[in-house]
């Protein structure tokens, strides 16, 4: 017996509806968490080819003090978001990028990362011995300072025009919070267990590539597998070189813990 057409369509669409809900939106996303009762915001890029069904690595990104505010665009316009937009196939991983309030240090977004960490861990497939963390310039500092408290959570670090002594940021940093960090010694035998690979402009008058070179040097005395590497004719902008760089790239996303 032959069934009219316009029968046919609505019990079609029944059996597509369950498929069709489970579709995962892909590209770079507005998301929100839940920190102490109130609703922050953070980018999530998820990959057009995301598939539940295997793991993924997960890199957290920190933008840099240009980048500061609120209205969760900013962030995804510099450094690692340009670079994924250029190169898309280069990313097989889902990308965290927060954004840190403006004037301030990137210690007061700690809670909203490591909540939209969990939300995205819970959300999405991530592979959890593959979570690395990068940033440039203010979150480059943070990268070195912040980063060597969570080598129990991130597999590398990959810090870009930044440095790892909290001096040169107490400017956004008080006394009192800068104690939650410990001393530098403290911090770089943490960073020593952990790998991890920075980038500084050889000519950048803003953040000098000495601080990288002597965050380099103190991870080495202490026995650390740390790379380093400085570009030519960048000025401060060496991010756009380093997240440019496939082999960089490449070589952050097969970063797991073992």
């Amino acid at each position: 017996m032959a069934y009219p057409r316009l029968l046919l369509l609505p019990a079609l669409l029944l059996l597509l509806a369950p498929a069709m809900a489970q579709t995962t939106a892909t590209g770079f996303l507005d998301k929100s968490v839940e920190v102490d009762g109130k609703t922050q915001r953070y980018a999530l890029y998820v990959p057009d080819n995301y598939d539940p069904a295997k793991k993924w690595p997960l890199i957290v990104f920190l933008h840099g003090s240009g980048e500061r505010g609120d209205d969760n665009l900013l962030q995804t316009e510099v450094g690692l978001p340009s670079a994924i937009r250029l190169h898309r196939d280069w990313f097989p991983a889902l990308v965290l990028i927060p954004q840190c309030p403006d004037k301030k240090f990137w210690d007061v977004a700690v809670p909203t990362i490591e909540a939209a960490m969990a939300q995205i861990q819970s959300d999405y497939s991530v592979d959890d011995k593959a979570i690395t963390l990068t940033g440039l310039s203010l979150g480059g500092y943070a990268t070195w300072i912040w980063g060597a408290l969570k080598t129990d959570t991130f597999a590398a670090l990959m810090p870009v025009c930044g440095g790892g002594d909290i001096e040169h940021v107490m400017g956004e940093l008080s006394p009192e919070e800068a104690q939650v960090y410990g001393t530098m010694e403290d911090r770089v035998k943490k960073l020593a267990t952990i790998p991890i690979w920075a980038f500084h402009g050889k000519d950048d008058g803003v953040v000098l590539p000495a601080r990288s070179q002597e965050m380099v040097d103190r991870v080495k005395k202490a026995g650390g597998n740390v790379r380093y590497k400085e570009w030519k004719d960048t000025g401060h902008n060496s991010w756009d070189k380093t997240y440019g760089y496939k082999r960089a790239m490449a070589w952050l996303l097969k970063q797991r813990k073992k």
